[in-house]
């Protein structure tokens, strides 16, 4: 199970390219809601209806979380304090953390990315505390994979695809939705 987290004014485009993408080279990837409410407004105003609310999450089945960017939904992301404890757990662990956007800010402030290479959205590494910033599109260290911003929305979900399913799938996915 993979879980995207949604908080009110999450980047639509982030979450929904790496559900649809995830899910199409058959990863079982969910919307969970950190709000308390099942329907979460995104940061353009988009309503959209998550698969499950935090509480009814079972980690435990969980390979990766996946934590999409836009203001102010990474800092409502940050600040989920049983969200915090699960993003500890996964770096404690090497359990699979990924980011995009301005959300890499909140690993930088959990200080899960310490000495590792990682990226966020330009004009934003001061929030990559202790690591080391790539300037990269998308990067992956180790168990961490992070992404720049809205336009790299599907790299950064192909990416995910290729941690998770292999460079065969994630090439079968990719030609599926003519990605070049």
């Amino acid at each position: 199970m993979i879980y995207i987290h949604l908080a009110e004014g999450f980047e639509e485009v982030e979450a929904l390219t790496a559900a649809d993408v995830l899910r199409r080279a058959g990863c079982e990837a969910e919307l969970v809601s950190v709000t308390g409410e099942i329907l979460v407004t995104g940061t353009h105003g988009i309503p959209v209806t998550a698969d499950r609310l935090f509480e009814d999450a079972d980690y435990a089945d969980c390979e990766m979380i996946v934590l999409p960017g836009g203001l102010p939904g990474a800092t409502n992301l940050l600040e989920h304090e049983g969200l915090k404890a699960q993003i500890r757990a996964f770096a404690s662990e090497g359990k699979r953390l990924a980011a995009i956007c301005a959300a890499p800010m909140i690993l930088g402030a959990h200080r899960v990315i310490d000495g590792k290479r990682a990226t966020i959205y330009p004009g934003m590494e001061s929030h990559l505390t202790g690591a080391v910033p790539s300037g990269e599109t998308v990067t992956v260290d180790g168990n961490i994979i992070t992404g720049q911003g809205p336009a790299l929305a599907m790299e950064f979900a192909l990416q995910l695809v290729e941690e998770v399913k292999g460079k065969r799938v994630r090439d079968e996915v990719a030609a599926g939705l003519l990605y070049r």
